[in-house]
């Protein structure tokens, strides 16, 4: 399909729309829309969160009775099921618009295909796939649950530059410096979940939740556990969102936690597969991974991992944790490529967001 400049400018515009709800939109995904009459801009619109208008019920709010006969930009296909609002495909009919320009199919097999289809049988001019790519990447883990059956992960690393997530005494508080760690709390932020491991809770109680000013949403807090050995009273336990223990052995009775008993591996450990096809069916999009180098490097060689987000302090250990325990990887043959997506400098650290090969 052909695709004008100004039919890129307004669909650039829908786009960055849907760049607000990327933080609050969660587990729906985050879209845009633009109501044009005549080359002039009459509607905007953005889905803030779950169970909230819809950007196209927005926009066309917005826009009235010049929603007729104008065109739709939209970030993403239009809806066409009853969840917890309308279809936006009817909604758009039923307003008049005589076309719409969609970034990309909505994955999601309750819709793919059927909201365009309720407007093309309803006369309306559709055009899909302009700028595609940015939309698919502004909703990379709604994307991958609906597409591959498992969430989008992201593995987040701090490391110094020889190479040591922590000291030979086991200490890691802190390599990197206060910029660096403001900044894993808006990488949190985009997650639909923060994932560790047994190991990492028992050394630092963590919280693991997100410290962000006016951040309102409540992130699930997984942690894997094979042995079942969580003690109660830690502090992710007392803290608002829920908290999921991934486990082989039979379920313990621990205030504030849901316990999921999932297969073992043939080492015994909780099948990491099927944790995540378990994430998935609970509506999780993207997965945000602080934990050590067991459980790191063990996601990583089950080729589970999609993104490592690496901070790397200006300091030498000496003798320390590695990155990344990855068994199996004997020879230089053997070594993961890795494409640097993005770099850039927060204090005295820097950060590197590598995607795998």
């Amino acid at each position: 399909m052909s695709f004008t400049a100004d039919d890129h400018r307004f669909m650039a515009e829908a786009l960055r729309l849907a760049e607000k709800g990327e933080l609050t939109a969660d587990p729906n995904p985050a879209v845009g829309c633009v109501i044009v009459n005549d080359g002039e801009v009459v509607g905007r619109g953005w889905h803030r969160a779950a169970g909230e208008p819809h950007a196209e019920t927005l926009a066309l709010q917005e826009a009235g009775i010049r929603a007729r006969g104008a065109v739709a930009y939209v970030s993403l296909e239009p809806c066409s099921h009853h969840g917890r609002t309308p279809p936006c495909a009817n909604a758009l009919v039923e307003a008049g618009v005589t076309s719409v320009v969609s970034a990309m199919p909505d994955p999601d097999a309750r819709v793919s295909g059927r909201g365009h289809d309720i407007l093309a049988r309803a006369g309306i001019t559709v055009r899909t796939g302009l700028m595609e790519e940015a939309a698919r990447a502004l909703n990379r883990g709604f994307v991958s649950r609906h597409e591959r059956g498992r969430p989008w992960v992201r593995v987040k690393l701090a490391v110094s530059l020889d190479g040591f997530t922590a000291g030979a005494d086991g200490r890691s508080q802190w390599i990197t410096g206060e910029s660096a760690r403001a900044d894993v709390q808006s990488w949190r932020a985009r997650a639909s979940c923060i994932l560790t491991g047994i190991g990492t809770v028992l050394a630092d109680d963590p919280r693991l939740n997100v410290r962000l000013g006016g951040f309102e949403r409540q992130l699930t807090r997984v942690v894997v556990d094979s042995d079942g050995r969580l003690p109660e009273g830690l502090r992710l336990t007392t803290l608002p969102g829920p908290v999921i223990v991934a486990s082989c052995v039979a379920p313990r009775d621990i205030e504030g936690v849901s316990w999921w008993q999932l297969p073992a591996d043939l080492a015994g450990r909780v099948s990491l597969p099927a944790l995540m096809a378990r994430l998935a069916e609970r509506d999780v999009n993207t997965v945000h991974v602080e934990a050590g180098p067991t459980l790191s490097g063990a996601l990583v060689a089950s080729g589970l991992v999609d993104e490592l987000l690496v901070y790397q302090a200006p300091c030498l250990i000496g003798r320390g944790r590695a990155l990344l325990e990855l068994p199996g990887m004997e020879k230089f043959e053997d070594r993961l490529h890795l494409n640097l997506i993005d770099q850039r400098r927060l204090g005295s650290d820097w950060r590197f967001l590598y995607r795998l090969a």
